[in-house]
């Protein structure tokens, strides 16, 4: 077989061979033990490292070396030969030693400078170094076409494994070495109970026997300890494979306790808001992007005087009252969805399924921290009115009467602070008392506090609609 065969052939096998010359300058590498050339150089520097010096071995020799969790039997030849160079200069204007033999009757090509700049003819003794590495012992690296497979299955998150019918690793991927706070080479040639406590050995044991008997894939869940002493949780399949000629176990597992305390702590925030939802009595309900109600509390469902089921799927607008101010609050609303800001506070009137009315303070908070657009709003409300027919809206002047009426003023001391007559303040508290259903002052001071007219928690007494605590209207 001709030089060019024999490295096309060993390029598909799971061998490494090298030759260098007499000074240890590798002239040549090759073969289809490693993926890439990267990993090719430092498999050399180590043998380099670990190897003799030229000078001071014998003309052969064998031994073993670990690298990257595989075992190879390196067995290296130091040819000496004697030769005639002929220096010939083509286009390049290199000097090359053209058609060399060595007693192995191997050809080298014409193409490396040994004999430039010495007169032709001229014969010495060349010492060469060839070496073979053949890899045993340890699982053989996927061929070139699976080069990246295996890259992706060395460095995935997913931790995987191989084991003999004995229970001793032959393969661990890095994952799997993290699981025990190690490397791959560490994991590599160990056995289960080298790694886990007795009683999980036993029970990985009993699973890889059972896996080996079946012949068939099982799904598991395993628990382990992970390096802060904390308990792990893992889910994965285990599965029989071939290797090196045997039979043996595969597993593949992804870590799932981040996942599992992320879902805990999930369900837990779901509960709690659930039993504030529902339990705290306040009438509170989640709101989609397009204002559709998506969940309601029963408070909000008995606020309304309809049952939860009919309240979900409503649209928000339906339960509020038609009032001027409904256009500010569609553009707050949609400064909400926009992100433009997190919280509106605000005063609405709300219907109820029988047409009464009541005014409410309205709190609105979107949920999430995305960029973009919120996806819900949750609505709360705080400080009902009692609920009460339709009436005429009333005027800014008569609100700041109110107002003032119930900070305890007189009639003229209310007609001086407006700037009104006498007379036009008698006539409006008369067409407040008929408005509100009141037939004396203090009545008429107790209608707008429970109508939602006057804010209850606010002194000086003042507009519930007030978009200022201080506002007189």
């Amino acid at each position: 077989m001709d030089d060019s065969r024999l490295k096309a052939l060993l390029e598909h096998l799971p061998v490494f061979w090298w030759e260098a010359d007499e000074t240890g300058q590798v002239l040549e590498q090759g073969g289809g033990a490693f993926a890439d050339t990267g990993t090719e150089r430092r498999f050399l520097d180590r043998l380099l490292r670990e190897l003799p010096e030229p000078g001071h071995s014998p003309r052969e020799g064998r031994r073993q070396i670990r690298f990257d969790g595989r075992t190879f039997e390196v067995s290296r030849a130091i040819e000496v030969s004697r030769a005639v160079e002929v220096s010939q200069t083509f286009d390049s204007g290199r000097a090359f030693d053209a058609g060399q033999t060595f007693d192995s009757g191997r050809a080298f090509d014409a193409g490396r400078a040994f004999g430039a700049g010495r007169p032709p003819g001229e014969s010495r003794a060349r010492r060469r170094t060839r070496g073979l590495a053949v890899e045993a012992g340890a699982r053989p690296e996927a061929p070139r076409g699976d080069a990246a497979f295996a890259d992706l299955v060395d460095l995935a998150p997913a931790a995987a494994f191989i084991r003999d019918g004995d229970g001793r690793y032959l393969w661990a991927n890095h994952a799997y070495g993290h699981l025990y706070g190690t490397v791959p080479d560490e994991v590599v040639g160990k056995y289960i109970e080298d790694l886990d406590e007795p009683a999980e050995a036993d029970r990985f044991r009993t699973l890889d026997q059972e896996i080996l008997s079946r012949g068939t894939p099982v799904r598991h869940t395993v628990g382990y300890r992970r390096r802060d002493g904390s308990a792990g949780r893992a889910v994965g399949h285990r599965f029989p494979v071939r290797e090196n000629a045997q039979t043996c176990v595969a597993g593949i597992y992804v870590d799932v306790t981040d996942h599992l305390r992320a879902t805990v702590r999930w369900q837990e925030a779901e509960e709690n808001l659930q039993a504030l939802r529902d339990h705290s009595g306040l009438p509170c309900a989640l709101l989609s992007a397009n204002g559709r109600v998506v969940e309601a509390s029963a408070a909000a469902a008995e606020l309304l005087r309809v049952s939860p089921h009919d309240l979900v799927g409503r649209r928000a607008h339906t339960l509020l009252a038609p009032e001027p101010d409904l256009d500010r609050l569609l553009r707050r609303w949609n400064g909400l969805i926009a992100r433009r800001t997190r919280r509106v506070e605000t005063s609405v009137v709300l219907v109820d399924a029988q047409g009464l009315r009541r005014r409410a303070r309205l709190h609105l908070t979107t949920t999430g921290h995305s960029a973009g657009r919120a996806r819900h709003v949750w609505a709360v409300v705080t400080h009902q009115s009692l609920a009460h027919e339709a009436h005429a809206p009333l005027t800014a002047a008569q609100v700041r009467i109110l107002s003032l009426l119930a900070e305890g003023s007189s009639n003229g001391d209310i007609a001086t602070s407006l700037q009104l007559s006498r007379q036009t303040v008698d006539y409006h508290l008369s067409r407040l008392r008929q408005l509100l259903g009141a037939a004396t002052r203090p009545a008429l001071v107790a209608r707008a506090y429970v109508l939602g007219i006057l804010a209850p928690c606010a002194w000086p007494p003042r507009s519930a609609t007030a978009a200022h605590p201080h506002s007189a209207v």
